[in-house]
């Protein structure tokens, strides 16, 4: 019982002293009030229980996603089905959206984790990212609205470009 009290006491210690990080500078990061799981990690970082789930179709391959409940994430579902066009790159497949998504400023951060689709406003981009989040954080203006919900190497296992329809799952 006491290790269990020391180590809540310590996990409690270490999220209060990583907000601390992050209000000193002011900079919100893509891990801040995000549910993550580290014990696998060859699956996504993020975990979403409860989204509304949808297949994006990469030629023959079907990547799955689960879209959270944010502003942004809602804009899109009632845009669906759509097509985007995306090409990979070195830690994403990223694509410009013809119509952009609208979203509320104080939902933008810094960065992402693996697995996450993201937003991102500074050029109407649908992103889903899969990998190097440890060095993320330089990148801004992120909006999470998803996550993949199957193995990274299911997509980054893709490469070239692609008209990329995402539809709600059946």
């Amino acid at each position: 019982m006491k290790g269990l009290i020391k180590g809540s006491i310590a996990a409690a210690l270490l999220v209060m002293t990583s907000s601390l990080a992050i209000a000193a500078d002011g900079k919100i990061v893509a891990s801040d009030n995000a549910i993550m799981q580290h014990e696998d990690p060859a699956m996504p970082t993020r975990v979403i229980k409860e989204g509304t789930k949808i297949n994006m179709h990469f030629g023959d391959t079907v990547i799955l996603g689960i879209l959270n409940d944010s502003y942004t994430a809602k804009a899109l579902i009632d845009r669906l089905p759509i097509t985007v066009r995306v090409n990979r790159y070195s830690h994403d497949f990223c694509g410009v959206m013809d119509d952009p998504l609208p979203y509320h400023e104080e939902d933008e951060h810094f960065g992402w984790l693996n697995g996450d689709i993201d937003f991102a406003t500074d050029g109407n981009y649908f992103t889903i990212l899969f990998e190097d989040e440890e060095k993320s954080e330089i990148y801004g203006s992120q909006i999470n609205i998803g996550v993949i919900a199957c193995p990274l190497k299911k997509i980054s296992d893709l490469s070239g470009s692609y008209e990329v329809l995402i539809e709600l799952a059946k």
